[in-house]
């Protein structure tokens, strides 16, 4: 925030509704504490990791000192230490906004490649009317979107995630549970939203924050996974089952504490297999993907599944490989649905759930004649014997989509 931006409110109540620090100056400031301690290359930082630069309000003043390299503040000195796209929305009274010098620099800035979100027109806050006022946050937002190459091509659906690990009670301080952290089932929320869905989250224990703006649903068990599946799942366009449920939990569960006696053995029965279950219960027009996370024969496993679930698609995790997949930050896969078979090389999870999403938009676009042929095949079209030949085959697919279109 600049000091002019303090005058109308305080950081800490953006701070307070963020969680994060807000900046306001290039040196440590006051009672800042030991956040404050790296201010003096704060601006360097924060220039280095950010997307885009978004200035909104941006004042005559702020436009000239991008204009002519002025950096006597921190918003000032962190525009020239970025390489990142950089957007201003301009906001003042009518007569600065046609002065000859505020177009002077905003061209200056257009030839720079600043992009200008231009101001609407109508009442003003010093009592004018006309060109000035601050475009919609929605209009912002858009020309953010668009700068970045980010789609919205997800608005109007509704896309239910399931993430994280369930807990099989033992008794009533162990538990049956996996490895899983939730990242992959988190990244594919966050990114559907940002995609422009309405998001329901279902989750089991993870100690990550919930992406803004998604609805979260908190579970512990399998069978209360199941419950909201099934409780939400008529309001989704598209489900995707990304948790790491338990197959199995105990068939009694002791009500006091199993003390250390001798071996001990535990009967286990099956838990419901929720991704059937939705299959089988799917209204017309709903999508449903599925993961399996495969230590071994992934390929045969992950085509296995597809068949027996029904899903219009399995992603194939790896999870065998140290640092990749189940409770790391990257992971890669195998998209396979019915007639194709994607590799994703290892990613950032965030980066790789939306890949992930635009392979299963792939299966909304209307599909021609799919086939697949070899240099000495001839050119007959052959639907089922390509759908075979990517369900059944024991090598591995292929980098990049197995597939050939044929209108």
């Amino acid at each position: 925030m600049t000091e002019g931006a303090k005058k109308f409110i305080q950081p800490l109540t953006f701070s307070a509704l963020t969680g994060y620090r807000v900046i306001s100056s290039l040196w440590e400031e006051p009672d800042a504490g030991e956040a404050a301690e790296q201010n003096g290359i704060d601006h360097i930082a924060e220039a280095q990791w950010a997307d885009a630069l978004v200035v909104a309000p941006a004042t005559a003043n702020i436009l000239a000192k991008f204009a002519h390299g002025l950096a006597d503040d921190f918003l000032s000195t962190m525009y020239l230490a970025t390489t990142a796209p950089v957007l201003v929305a301009p906001a003042m009274n009518v007569n600065m906004w046609n002065h000859a010098a505020t177009q002077a620099n905003l061209e200056i800035l257009r030839q720079r490649g600043v992009g200008i979100v231009e101001p609407g027109t109508g009442d003003l806050a010093c009592g004018m009317v006309g060109a000035g006022r601050m475009a919609e946050p929605e209009t912002i937002a858009e020309a953010v979107l668009k700068t970045l190459g980010r789609r919205h091509d997800l608005r109007g659906e509704v896309v239910l995630v399931t993430a994280g690990g369930t807990r099989e009670a033992l008794d009533p301080v162990r538990f049956i549970g996996n490895r899983s952290s939730g990242k992959m089932g988190y990244a594919l929320a966050e990114a559907a939203r940002r995609r422009g869905a309405k998001v329901i989250l279902i989750s089991g224990p993870s100690a990550l924050h919930a992406p803004p703006h998604c609805e979260l649903v908190r579970i512990t068990t399998a069978e209360e996974m199941r419950n909201a599946v099934l409780e939400r799942m008529n309001e989704a366009t598209l489900v995707i089952k990304s948790a790491a449920v338990a197959d199995y939990r105990p068939v009694e569960v002791s009500s006091q504490k199993l003390k250390r006696t001798g071996p001990l053995t535990l009967e286990l029965s099956p838990t419901e297999d929720i991704l059937a279950e939705v299959v089988r219960r799917r209204r017309p027009g709903q999508l449903i993907v599925g993961f399996a996370a495969e230590t071994e024969n992934r390929m045969e496993n992950g085509r296995a599944k597809l068949l027996a679930k029904g899903a219009d698609a399995i992603v194939i995790n790896d999870v065998a490989s140290e640092g990749v997949g189940i409770d790391a930050d990257t992971n890669a896969a195998t998209f396979l649905s019915r007639t194709t078979s994607v590799e994703l090389p290892e990613m950032p999870k965030r980066q790789l759930a939306d890949r992930i999403l635009d392979e299963i938009l792939s299966l909304r676009r209307p599909r021609p004649v799919v086939a697949e042929f070899s240099e000495h095949q001839d050119n007959q079209i052959d639907t089922q014997a390509a759908q075979d030949r990517v369900l059944s085959e024991s090598i591995p697919a292929r980098a990049g989509r197995r597939q050939l279109i044929v209108e």
